[in-house]
């Protein structure tokens, strides 16, 4: 089968420019649920239009949610406040927060819902949160431990109370925190253990909760209590993707430029904002580095670590296993694509050997991506100092950030398309 590939030419220039990240991922796919939870016309603008977005929206659709798109960065959801079982199961692609989020929201529905996703979502782990839900009463069948999931929901939980285990990924958390502002009754939610991938994304979570008029407290660091509100309509306006913003981020380092992304790093919400202050210091990168509270950040500094004075270690990544793919495999395959030991697993850390002189050097690689956007558009910058690096599947960053080459292209990076 031939693949798409794209060859990036290192620019003999700094990068300079303006650049507008597309809308965070993360909050739009929030938002677009509790707006389709919500009884009455929303309003949601700085929106994220790509592949995962389009997926929650279309189930929203499938389910008697209405949702126009009046221009690029605009959903306008109206709903009844139910979610309608659909006609046929809900396919999700690889949409993690779609389908973690609706599996939850469903569990309150009234009927039969099948919650499915492509090949590689149906390598991606939900029994923590389908055990969460039989816990409450819930029919939900989920055979295999990842999608597809099935749901017979008679709307209401037989319980008051549910203890999740988050070690794996915060999305549960946030799926029945969501959720649960839809029920009957005060819920409580605890975790199971001190272990959380991700915390600032609860944090995102109630913040867009409570906008949408949920009332949340948290009475000890590993519980919360929703009061069950339901959701309010309302118009909500969506910050620029922190994730995205990194790859922009490394670009500026690594040429030695400076790019505009009409946000200030301390203005974003979102938990993978604190790559900055880490990227900011390259080529003096520390030693270990914790990837915990800033999963979707890795791959941009791993690859930017490949070019640091020093090697660099990350550890607090295991959850990157159970992605899009298994990201520390995927980073350590490429950059030993690159030059062989240059990375190394031990267990799940993964350890990157600097190597400045890198730079400027023609090493032909071909960059499996694993249909993952991030290796994508990480190994990108890669290519930005290293000739012939070639990215196989590049479309695959429609997942979040359609746009990305030609976002590089407007700051001068030229690039060659074969298929082959």
């Amino acid at each position: 089968m031939k693949t798409d590939r794209l060859t990036i030419i290192p620019p003999a220039h700094a990068l300079t420019g303006r650049v507008s990240p597309p809308g965070s991922k993360s909050i739009t796919n929030r938002a677009l649920l509790l707006a389709g939870l919500a009884k009455g016309t929303s309003r949601l603008t700085g929106a994220l239009k790509s592949d995962d977005t389009r997926y929650m929206a279309d189930a929203l659709r499938a389910m008697g949610v209405t949702v126009d798109e009046p221009d690029a960065t605009t959903f306008v959801v109206t709903s009844s406040g139910e979610l309608k079982p659909p006609a046929e199961p809900l396919f999700l692609g690889n949409a993690g927060t779609a389908t973690r989020f609706l599996t939850a929201a469903l569990a309150l529905g009234q009927g039969r819902y099948i919650v499915d996703g492509d090949e590689h979502m149906r390598k991606r782990p939900i029994k923590p949160l389908v055990d969460a839900l039989q816990s409450l009463g819930v029919a939900i069948a989920a055979p295999s431990g990842c999608p597809p999931v099935a749901i017979d929901a008679n709307g209401s939980f037989k319980k008051n109370r549910v203890v999740i285990d988050a070690g794996l990924s915060s999305q549960y958390v946030s799926a029945l925190q969501m959720a649960a502002a839809c029920g009957s009754e005060p819920f409580t939610i605890e975790l199971a253990g001190a272990d959380i991938g991700a915390r600032g994304y609860i944090d995102l979570t109630l913040s867009a909760m409570r906008a949408f008029g949920a009332r949340v407290e948290q009475p000890t660091p590993s519980s919360w209590v929703i009061q069950p509100t339901g959701y309010t309509a309302t118009d909500f306006h969506i910050e620029p993707d922190a994730s995205a913003a990194t790859y922009l981020w490394g670009a500026e380092v690594l040429t030695g430029g400076r790019i505009d992304i009409g946000t200030p790093s301390d203005a974003f919400t979102q938990p993978d904002a604190k790559a900055y202050d880490v990227i900011a210091a390259f080529p003096n990168m520390p030693a270990v580095i914790d990837g915990s509270q800033m999963q979707d950040a890795i791959p941009t500094i791993a690859v930017l670590a490949a070019f640091n004075n020093t090697p660099v270690r990350f550890v607090g990544i295991a959850n990157l296993r159970v992605k899009e793919c298994d990201r520390i495999h995927a980073v350590s395959t490429g950059l030993n694509n690159i030059r062989k030991g240059l990375a190394t697993e031990e267990g799940d850390d993964l350890i990157v050997a600097a190597d400045p002189s890198l730079s400027g050097q023609s090493l032909p690689a071909d960059i499996d991506t694993f249909a993952d956007h991030r290796i994508a558009m990480s190994f990108a910058l890669a290519g930005l100092k290293i000739r012939d690096i070639t990215i196989l599947d590049p479309d695959c960053v429609g997942k979040t950030y359609p746009a990305y080459w030609s976002e590089l292209a407007s700051l001068g990076v030229e690039q060659v398309r074969t298929n082959g």
